[in-house]
Parts: C-alpha cells; sequence; structure tokens
C-alpha cells in the first residue's frame, strides 16, 4: 500500500497566543502575551520547536508540559532557570533519565538552542480528535472476508519478531529462525509498541502520532489490512484476551487528546471513545485531588481473568477497569493509585499487574480477578520496568523485578501471597545495575539470567552495554555485556535497548539504536554462553528500538 503522508503535529496546533501575524518567510516575532519576558523566538522558529518537542519530549514532559515521567516545563519554571541553564542541560542530559540530546548528535548547538527558548514560551493548546474524526482516517484495506482462513506462508509466526523502525515510520518484521528480514511495513510516524490478538493471527502497531494498524501474518506476505488514526499523540494498544473474547476487540489510548478508544478487533472501527479527563487521585502525600486536564493514557494491558482492559491514566493516577462485555452500557471502575502511572506487566500468575507510579518512585499492585488495589511497594527513582521480569527467586520464591530510569536500582519483589505471603508485595531484594538510565528488564521461564539496559545514560560505557545478573547468584553482581562493540556499527551514539527473547528462550536480542543516516543493528546472543550468535545489519534497519516476539507478546510472558 502507498505510505500516507501526514502533517506532523506541530502543523495541526494554532497559534492560540497573540502572535504577530506570519510574514511568508516566517521571521515575524512570536509574542507570549503571558510572558512578555520570554526571550525572543520567530513564528518558524516556533513552528520547528513544536515538532521537535512533540517528537522527542512530549512523552516525557507532556504536550502542555505538565511534566510526568520529566519535569514540568511551564514557563513559570523555565524562565527562572534561563537559557543558559537549559541549554546545558538538554545537550548534556542527567543519569536520571534525561538523554543527552545535544552529545548524542540528535540535535545540532542551534537546535538545543531553540528548545531553550521555546519551553520557556507558553505551550500551544492540540486541538481535539473524536469519533467523527477518528473515523474519517478509518480504512479497511482487506475486508475479513477476503482473508485467509488458514496461514497461507511458512514462517514460524510464534518465533517472528516486530521491529520498531522508529525514525523511519516503520517496523520490520524478522525471522527469528533464520535471522533475516521478511518485510518491512509501513505505520505512522515512531512506532511505539507491537501487540498480538489472542489467537495470534493479528498484529496491532500503534505509533507515536496516533495511527493504529492492523497486519494479518497469515496472508502469504503479511501485510496492514486496517488502520485507524485514534488521535495525535498515542503509546498503547491492547487486544481483548479473555476466553470467548478472542480477537474481539482492540482498545487504544492517547497522550493527546486524553482519551481511549475501544475498536472491532479485526477491522479496527471505532465503537466507544472515553474520555479520561478528571480528578486527581487521592493517594498522593496531600491529598489533593484536583482536576487535571491532561490524564494521558500510557500502559493497556488485558486482563485474563475478567472481560475487562486495565488502562493506566498517567496524570490521575488511576487505573480504569474497562469491561468490555457491554460497549452499549460501558461500565468503568476506578483504582486509585500513586502518581504518575507509566508501564508495567503481570506478574507470573497474570492475576495481579505490577504498575509503575514513576513519579511517586512506587509500584501499585492491582488484581485483576477482585478488580482491587492489593498493594503499594516503594521502590528507587523513577521505576521504568518495561512489562517486568517474572522469576523464581532462590530464596523469596515467586518475584517481579524493575529497573530505574532515575538510578541505577534494580528492585525485586515478592508476588506469592499463597505460598510465600511473607513476601508478597514486598522488596526482597535492591540490587544496583549500570547507572540511572534503564528503560527494559528482561528475563524468561527458560533462563537463569536477568538483563537490564541503560539506553538513557549519557555515558556510552553504559549506554553501549547491558548488566546482565544470573538470578541464582544475585548476591554476585552483574555481567557486562560489550553489544554495541559486537554490533560494530561505525560512528553515532549506538545506545542499546530493550532486550527481548526468542519463542524458545536460548537467544536475546538487542537493538543497536544509532541515528537515522547511520548504521543500526540488531545483535542476538545465546542466553547460556552469553556469547553473540548473530548481528543482523542491513539498510532497511533505521533506528531500531523496541523488539516484539509474536509468541511471548501473545502469552505476556516476560
Amino acid at each position: 500500500m502507498k505510505a500516507i503522508h501526514l502533517l506532523p503535529l506541530a502543523a495541526l496546533l494554532p497559534l492560540c497566543t497573540a502572535a504577530a501575524a506570519p510574514t511568508p518567510s516566517g521571521s515575524a516575532i512570536y509574542q507570549d502575551p503571558a510572558h512578555p519576558n520570554a526571550p525572543k523566538i520567530t513564528v518558524s522558529e516556533f513552528k520547528r520547536a513544536e515538532k521537535i518537542y512533540f517528537d522527542n519530549c512530549s512523552g516525557c514532559h507532556g504536550a502542555l508540559r505538565k511534566g510526568a515521567t520529566g519535569k514540568p516545563l511551564t514557563p513559570n519554571l523555565t524562565l527562572k532557570k534561563g537559557t543558559a541553564y537549559l541549554e546545558t542541560f538538554i545537550k548534556y542530559g542527567s543519569p536520571r533519565g534525561m538523554p543527552n540530546w545535544g552529545t548524542s548528535g540528535v540535535l545540532s548547538d542551534a537546535q538545543v538552542n531553540l528548545m531553550a527558548r521555546y519551553v520557556q514560551h507558553t505551550p500551544p493548546q492540540p486541538p481535539e480528535f473524536g469519533m467523527k474524526k477518528m473515523r474519517e482516517t478509518w480504512k479497511v484495506l482487506v475486508p475479513p472476508s477476503k482473508r485467509p482462513r488458514r496461514q497461507e506462508n511458512r514462517l514460524d509466526l510464534a518465533n517472528l519478531f516486530s521491529v520498531t523502525l522508529r525514525d523511519a515510520g516503520k517496523i520490520a518484521l524478522v525471522d527469528g529462525d533464520h535471522k533475516r528480514i521478511v518485510d518491512v511495513i509501513k505505520t505512522g510516524y515512531a512506532v511505539h509498541i507491537s501487540r498480538m490478538s489472542a489467537s495470534g493471527r493479528y498484529l496491532y502497531v500503534i505509533s507515536r502520532n496516533g495511527w493504529v494498524n492492523l497486519i494479518d501474518l497469515w496472508m502469504k506476505k503479511p501485510q496492514t489490512v486496517a488502520r485507524i488514526r485514534v488521535g495525535l499523540d498515542a503509546r498503547s494498544v491492547e487486544s481483548s484476551k479473555f476466553r470467548g473474547y478472542d480477537d474481539k476487540y482492540a482498545i487504544a489510548g492517547d497522550y493527546w487528546p486524553p482519551q481511549f478508544v475501544v475498536m472491532k478487533g479485526d477491522t479496527l472501527e471505532p465503537l466507544r471513545i472515553v474520555s479520561t479527563r478528571g480528578m486527581t487521585s487521592g493517594m498522593n502525600s496531600n491529598n489533593d485531588e484536583e482536576y487535571h486536564p491532561e490524564p494521558r493514557v500510557a500502559a493497556i494491558v488485558a486482563s485474563h481473568f475478567r472481560p475487562e482492559f486495565l488502562v493506566n491514566v498517567k496524570e490521575t493516577g488511576k487505573v480504569y477497569m474497562v469491561d468490555y462485555a457491554d460497549l452499549r452500557n460501558l461500565r468503568v471502575t476506578e483504582i486509585e493509585t500513586p502518581r504518575f502511572l507509566h508501564d508495567g506487566g503481570f506478574e507470573s500468575t497474570h492475576r495481579y499487574f505490577m504498575d509503575a507510579a514513576n513519579a511517586s518512585n512506587k509500584i501499585a499492585v492491582i488484581d485483576t480477578k477482585t478488580d482491587r488495589l492489593a498493594g503499594v511497594v516503594r521502590v528507587g527513582k523513577t521505576p521504568h520496568p518495561g512489562r517486568g521480569a517474572n522469576f523464581v527467586d532462590p530464596k523469596y520464591g515467586p518475584v517481579w523485578a524493575t529497573s530505574d530510569l532515575g538510578d541505577d536500582g534494580v528492585w525485586v519483589i515478592g508476588t506469592d501471597p499463597v505460598h510465600h505471603p511473607r513476601y508478597a508485595w514486598k522488596v526482597v531484594r535492591h540490587l544496583h545495575g549500570l547507572g540511572g538510565g534503564a528503560l527494559f528488564i528482561k528475563t524468561n521461564p527458560h533462563s537463569h539470567h536477568l538483563y537490564v539496559d541503560d539506553p538513557l545514560n549519557p555515558d556510552p560505557a553504559k549506554h553501549h552495554s547491558v548488566a546482565v545478573f544470573d538470578i541464582n547468584h544475585l548476591d554476585r553482581g552483574y555481567q557486562v555485556l560489550p553489544i554495541a562493540k559486537w554490533a560494530d556499527v561505525g560512528p553515532g551514539p549506538a545506545r542499546v535497548v530493550q532486550p527481548e527473547f526468542d519463542r524458545h528462550g536460548k537467544e536475546v536480542w538487542f537493538s543497536v539504536w544509532n541515528g537515522a543516516k547511520q548504521q543500526s543493528a540488531l545483535v542476538v546472543i545465546n542466553d547460556r554462553t552469553l556469547k553473540p550468535i548473530k548481528v543482523i545489519k542491513d539498510p532497511r534497519l533505521v533506528t531500531p528500538t523496541g523488539k516484539f516476539n509474536v509468541y511471548n507478546t501473545q502469552h505476556d510472558i516476560y
């Protein structure tokens, strides 16, 4: 199919303050009536900065710059810091998870200066995106009646990987058995995650600019069979997994507008949109139940115990248990937790959702069988587990682990209230990894290794490597694997990100994430020997980041 080229979010954002009328050259000065002392910026510069901010910054700091994983960047705070301070912070980053946008080569010195000036102005208000606009974008390219009744290709779908090619606006389908690219499929800009339907047939891909692609893996050549734009800024998609609802529904959540939409699982037809604007959780230190205008939808998971989706509403600190058994009379149960909710995953029985409230440095435990908060566990600075890692600790029994974005902590939490009640929902081990900047932690039921990346650490020695712990001897510390050195991709930041196991739990795949015009790679290692067995290099591997094995994603194995 032909690519659908869309204007970036910045092009959709009206200049909502009393800016001077733009000239054809865009050289008119943008004036902020609310903050007249903000540094000068032209209309054309403001528009360029909007796009840079959306592409790189809004995920952590928010479209309205009110903060969440990242700190608030509203003018009442940034004006006090000043341009010189902001330039230094943007250029060099910090070990607590702020990327070094300048020294890594992502932004030039001129762009760093532009962003330092831009964040001292009032952020523009993005437009809304309701059902009418959503339906205008919805297209079924191959109707269900024209799709195959059985798998028509010879791929081992269980060992297929969907690899995010972030800056290319594509995914690569990679054959895990032969370690080769099967195909590259166009999507929206900056794919965030891939998720599988319960049957393992359909692949759902969501991009940061709000596009959802539905890919049929049974076709002779897997391809997009439906797509829709659910908003202007998005992160999460999931499909129904409760028995009897296999492949029936899908759900996608927006960062902007703050809402989620339930769709038909095999066509992406939008059925219900639910706004998440509302009051913040009362579980904060000062019980500040206040209205929030931008409660973004972060992680979404599908319950295995009820016909429900669990929707993380980031800024309000609430988990919505969305009952999809009756969409006409939709029932949503709110569970209050600490703020701000971000990512997380199930413990090994799939009953309890381990949910990172990263601004509160806590993990909330949600019981999906009773729809109640089962516990709250304090961990380190800004936990960022991805989906976390499940394993059996030789001393404490079944556990789940998270790494931190804001420090070097790795926290191991007991998850067995039946046979190990003494340790349930408590930190049983505090380990130390490479340093602040970790995004993902991973293991597998067939492995005795625990892998922790560090891609956002500004130190190349750290973001070029991963730490590996022996689960049977966690007290011995970690071993460092020089993944970027093995990849040998040449110049560039070469950030090593997101360990992902193959279907058999014998191999671990890593992305070596370089700049869009630089060589990137996938590195596959033997989990038993911790040695590389394959480096996949291909001109089509542009900025690879997340990798999602079909079997592991389908069955929530991590």
